[in-house]
């Protein structure tokens, strides 16, 4: 009776709705995420085998590097795709409590790593570094998941949200300690999207960034590096071999790509004109190799990602809150990262390190990612009917 009711109600739901939202949404998402996997894993190879070779490693290494943390993704996607969402959300807060610990190690035990000026990185043996503000990402969005999933709208706001806005404020502190003030930015804009997802009035959250503007502007004008990379942006005639000496190539190599680019494998700016171009600004190298037509792809998937994600969150919304604040975060935290990286690369923000989900460098980084598209998959076929609920349950 159970299934046959979840039936009826995802039919009667679906009525209307477009094949995009419909049921083909979860076939349309899976074969974007493969396609956009494959081809992020043979750009970076075109991008990294000469770094590889200028540090004497082989002409493989970040490629087989990213492709074990593909295949780990894989392993894990398994799992997610199986687990019952009633453990899923048991687990929610001992990750929370797990993400925060591994910050803590990271600022404060030997394990932490500092590389590039931020002590970001967790190393812990022989086993492949990790950057615990990765994870914390994931954490966030099942502890706002799992503790609104239940409708508190009769709770006072200080109630419904004194502890998630307490919690991430935490989290954001520690990842801002680590001096990896990018990921601390987008972090603290997933929490605010989070906010809004669980029915946080939109007046409040300006009235909290009012509260918050000082000591971010504090915090920025701090360092006199930061205080360097904002007025190069704002002035990039300054410091144009300077600050401003990636941007500036990053654009050379955009332009130098034209409409379709000067074919796979063949970029010049790879070749050392462009440091870290594996990394934060591979979207570079990929338009000068493949081109305006090429690049433009990458973006539709993306914003195929944001429809798809966005669409489920708004049908789970009155069948599921734990799916609806799930799908909404997940698909933020894709799509934040993304626009992040794509305006520093295009000088529309001053430079940051934050990675292009599934194409730069950084196991760490997509393998979250990996695996939040494969919850945001699962929740698509739940969303669509192919899986239902009673039975995800």
């Amino acid at each position: 009776m159970d299934i046959r009711r979840e039936f009826d109600d995802w039919q009667n739901h679906e009525q209307g709705l477009d094949v995009m939202g419909g049921s083909l949404s979860a076939f349309t998402f899976l074969c974007i995420i493969v396609l956009i996997t494959t081809l992020g894993l043979v750009m970076l190879y075109s991008a990294s085998y000469n770094e590889a070779l200028i540090h004497n490693l082989p002409h493989y290494y970040f490629f087989s590097r990213q492709l074990m943390f593909v295949l780990l993704a894989l392993a894990a996607s398994l799992v997610i795709r199986f687990i019952p969402l009633s453990f899923l959300k048991a687990l929610s807060y001992p990750v929370l409590v797990v993400s925060i610990l591994l910050l803590l190690m990271t600022l404060f035990t030997p394990f932490g790593q500092e590389r590039l000026g931020s002590r970001r990185w967790l190393q812990i043996g022989s086993l492949p570094s990790l950057q615990p503000s990765e994870f914390a990402k994931i954490a966030i969005i099942l502890f706002y998941a799992t503790y609104h999933q239940k409708d508190r709208s009769t709770e006072s706001s200080i109630r419904r949200f004194g502890v998630p806005i307490l919690v991430s404020l935490v989290i954001t502190a520690l990842i801002f300690a680590q001096r990896d003030y990018s990921s601390a930015l987008l972090f603290l804009a997933l929490c605010f999207a989070l906010l809004l997802a669980s029915g946080f009035k939109l007046g409040h959250l300006l009235v909290l960034l009012s509260f918050l503007a000082a000591p971010a502007l504090v915090a920025m004008f701090s360092q006199s590096y930061r205080v360097k990379r904002v007025f190069s942006f704002l002035f990039p005639s300054l410091d144009p071999v300077g600050m401003n000496y990636q941007v500036s190539n990053s654009l050379k190599a955009i332009k130098a790509g034209g409409l379709f680019g000067v074919g796979l494998g063949n970029g010049q700016y790879k070749l050392g004109l462009l440091p870290e171009v594996q990394s934060d600004f591979i979207f570079a190298s990929i338009c000068e190799e493949i081109g305006f037509v090429g690049s433009a792809f990458i973006l539709i998937f993306f914003a195929m990602i944001a429809i798809l994600g966005y669409n489920a969150a708004s049908r789970m919304q009155s069948r599921d809150r734990f799916l609806s604040i799930s799908a909404f975060g997940l698909t933020s935290m894709i799509l934040f990262q993304a626009i992040l990286n794509l305006a520093v690369v295009t000088a529309l923000l001053p430079p940051t390190g934050i990675p292009l989900p599934f194409f730069s460098q950084g196991g760490t980084n997509l393998f979250v990612v990996l695996c939040s598209s494969a919850l945001l998959y699962r929740i698509l076929l739940i969303s669509s009917g192919k899986i239902p609920l009673s039975q995800a349950r």
